[in-house]
Order: structure tokens, then sequence, then C-alpha cells
């Protein structure tokens, strides 16, 4: 009809007419319709340092193995409490400047974990100074390469008060008379790391996950009715930090193997560090509580394992006694 092999006039025409729907279809719609999103309730718009952290994340191409976007697919349910939706970039999509357009984050593949909600898995500064600089030392089988190029490496004496020193154990120094400060680049992409939280929504106004054919639940019964399976949650909240076998990491996470907390038969202190967090200041990082984030359940059951495993033989928790330690606490913070 068009004669395309003989009709160079016809194929050219076609060919323009096409890749012109096209863009106008995949491009430029999608894009007018994105100016029109707007803010979620209670939506945080990111702070300069935080904008300044997108910045480097961009230019060190994050983007190449880590997806900021939770399908509606079952599977993504670890990676986010909800599916991703527009609104949840309005803040991320504007211009980096005059000459760069938004920066491309929602990525296309997972070489590392999708970050969608990593300020909530990961809050302390502390693990993702450490993971930027050699990401084996918190996560011993982790591919990622290292960005020691945005730490400093100082001397005792060459430390000032504002210098905020990462925790490096010394097997991992090239010269372990030295310090690692975090440069100003490290802070803010930590920054912006942190900032990574999904802004919560009702429940009735929340996107469903299309659930699989056939779950999987894993419950354990520890003779007191059916808890989720502890050993799961651990390495989903706390292994990142506390390592699989419960060891820590010397000088930013304490040990869980033969904690006099982990062990005591007084449980009160154990739940309140779970629920509220806790700060030893220069003894190791800062931990972030999880009274948002674990249910009763689950907080009994990550203790539990926690007291049977890696040496530890106390006795089992309660999970009637974790809520009432959960109530107390609540109505102090009232």
């Amino acid at each position: 009809m068009f004669n395309f092999h003989k009709n160079h006039r016809n194929l050219v025409i076609v060919s323009l007419t096409v890749y012109v729907f096209l863009s106008i279809i995949i491009a430029i719609i999608p894009a007018y319709k994105l100016q029109t999103v707007q803010p979620l309730p209670n939506q945080n718009p990111l702070s300069v340092k935080e904008q300044a952290g997108l910045k480097v994340y961009v230019a060190e191409n994050c983007a190449a193995c880590h997806t900021q976007q939770v399908r509606n697919i079952d599977m993504d349910k670890m990676w986010g409490d909800r599916p991703s939706m527009p609104s949840d970039y309005f803040y991320s999509k504007k211009r980096l400047d005059v000459w760069k357009q938004s920066p491309s984050i929602l990525g296309s593949e997972r070489t590392g974990p999708d970050l969608t909600n990593v300020g909530k898995r990961q809050a302390g500064v502390e693990w993702h100074l450490l993971h930027l600089y050699n990401p084996r030392i918190v996560v011993k089988e982790s591919i990622m390469p290292g960005y020691p190029w945005l730490f400093v490496e100082k001397d005792s004496t060459q430390i000032s008060k504002n210098d905020v020193v990462v925790p490096v154990p010394k097997k991992f120094l090239s010269n372990p008379s030295k310090k690692i400060v975090a440069g100003k680049k490290a802070l803010e992409l930590a920054a912006y790391l942190q900032s990574l939280k999904q802004t919560d929504l009702p429940e009735a106004a929340r996107p469903a996950f299309i659930p699989a054919s056939k779950v999987k639940t894993i419950t354990a019964t520890g003779g007191q009715g059916a808890l989720p399976d502890g050993k799961a949650l651990y390495a989903q909240h706390c292994a990142a930090c506390h390592q699989p076998d419960g060891t820590g990491l010397v000088g930013a996470f304490p040990p869980l193997v033969g904690s006099p907390i982990v062990n005591n038969t007084d449980i009160d202190l154990y739940v309140k560090i779970i629920l509220q967090g806790y700060d030893a200041r220069s003894d190791f990082g800062v931990m972030p509580g999880f009274a948002e984030q674990l249910t009763d359940e689950e907080i009994t059951a990550i203790m539990n394992h926690e007291r049977s495993s890696w040496g530890n033989k106390a006795e089992p928790v309660k999970l009637e006694k974790v809520k009432s330690i959960r109530e107390f606490v609540m109505q102090l913070n009232q």
C-alpha cells in the first residue's frame, strides 16, 4: 500500500507520525498529568540538606542498582507499607536546576534493595554512613561498592567538635591510626536516605497489594499461642545492625550474644529500648524506636528469638507482658 521499499518519502512520513504519536502518549501526556499531582496530607517536603543529598544520590548513580517504587504485588510488601503512588514523588520530581531535568529515581532493577522506605528500616545515621563507607561492614554479603571519597581520614588531633566521626572497625581501615570523618556530601546523602519514608495513609485510602496466589505464613507457637516467625522478623528489622549471628559491630552496634539486657528476667528495659530506641552516646550508634513499625506479637517473637539464639538461654517472653509495658510507655508519652 505505502510501497515503503520504493517510496522513501512515505517511509519517513509514517515513521515520523508513529514517533510523534508515541511521544505524546508515552511522554508528553504523563508529564502533563504529573504537574497536577499534589502532595499527600502530612507529607514532609525535603529540607535543604536532603535536597542536596538527592543531588548526590543522582550524581553517584544510585538509581542504577536501587529502585524507589513499591509495586502493587504481594512480593513488594517487604519494601513498603503500601504500593507507591505519584504523590510520593511530589518533592523529588522538581528540576535539579535550570539545565537539569527532574531526577529519575524510580530505577529499573534491584541489584540492591528498594529504598522507598529505607528511612524507616534504617533510621540511624551511623548505619548509613558505615554502609556508604564500606557496605561489607554492616552487610557481609553486600556486592555494593563503597564510596570512600565521600569521607576524610584524619588524625585524632585534627578532629574538630563539628566533625562526624564514623565508627569504622579497625580491620576495615587502611591506616588503623586514622579516624574516618564523614564529608559534607556523605552527610547530605545519609540525610536524604533517612528521609525516605512512606507517608502514612488512612486504611480506606491506602492502595492495596495484589495478593499472591499462594500465601505462605510461618508461625511459631512458643507455648503461648500463635506468634510470627521471630527469626524472619529479626532478619528483616535487626540483623543489619546487630548482625545475623547477634555479634553486633564493635564501636557501632552492641552485641546481643550474652547481653545482660537481652537475658535479664526483668524485660522492662528490653521492651522500652525496642519501642523507644536507645542513645548510648559515645559507646554505640543511636538505635531508632520501633513502636510504630512492630506489633506486640512481632516484638514478642523477636525477643524470644534473641533470648534463645547464639547461646542465649533466657526464658520466653509472654505476649501479655509486652502489651502491658507498651501501654505503660505510651501513657508516659501522652
